[in-house]
């Protein structure tokens, strides 16, 4: 069992039923109360976030998770398949379970996928990926004097702003978190 003075950023419990991870906590006490600790978190199914306010020394149920290193191999439709190394067993991911996540997977890429009783909930990305770039514009000799951009459509399909001087076939690096062009790889 976990209490209200076991949290900290990224801690998972779980809550009437449901995963959730800590985004932020604050203890606080006001005179002549008893202790309470205010929280934001975030539903590992769902991605809402939720603003909540526990009595201290409140307990909760430790949630049943399983990290599993796992190879993307392909996508069909709304589908992503993901296979375990070792016991060569195979998991589908959907759309709305990767969101945006998906335009950062490439094929045999190893990935770390998170299980709530049994069933997988999400996936965990690295900060950033490589990337190659399939098309864009070329550059103009005489524009790499401003922070000028332009757009690129990368392997997965992912379109990115980027420098002038970016070529198609260049691999870039990309931040998973916002999306945006990184540097040069």
């Amino acid at each position: 069992m976990l209490s209200t003075t076991d949290f900290r950023k990224g801690l998972r419990i779980k809550i009437e039923g449901e995963p959730y991870y800590i985004i932020d906590f604050q203890h606080a006490r006001t005179a002549q109360r008893r202790a309470f600790v205010r929280t934001r978190l975030k539903n590992i199914k769902t991605g809402a976030v939720l603003e909540r306010t526990f009595s201290a020394g409140e307990t909760f149920e430790e949630p049943d998770f399983e990290d599993k290193w796992m190879q993307y191999l392909y996508s069909s439709g709304d589908e992503f398949h993901f296979m375990d190394s070792k016991t060569y067993e195979q998991t589908i991911l959907n759309v709305e379970q990767l969101g945006d996540y998906r335009w950062y997977l490439k094929e045999n890429g190893e990935y770390r996928i998170l299980f709530f009783e049994g069933k997988p909930v999400s996936l965990d990305l690295p900060a950033s990926v490589i990337l190659k770039i399939v098309e864009t514009d070329p550059a103009i000799k005489g524009d790499s004097v401003t922070n000028i951009t332009k757009s690129a459509t990368l392997e997965t399909g992912l379109k990115v702003k980027v420098p002038l001087f970016i070529k198609e076939g260049d691999s870039i690096k990309i931040d998973t978190r916002t999306g945006e062009y990184l540097e040069r790889a």
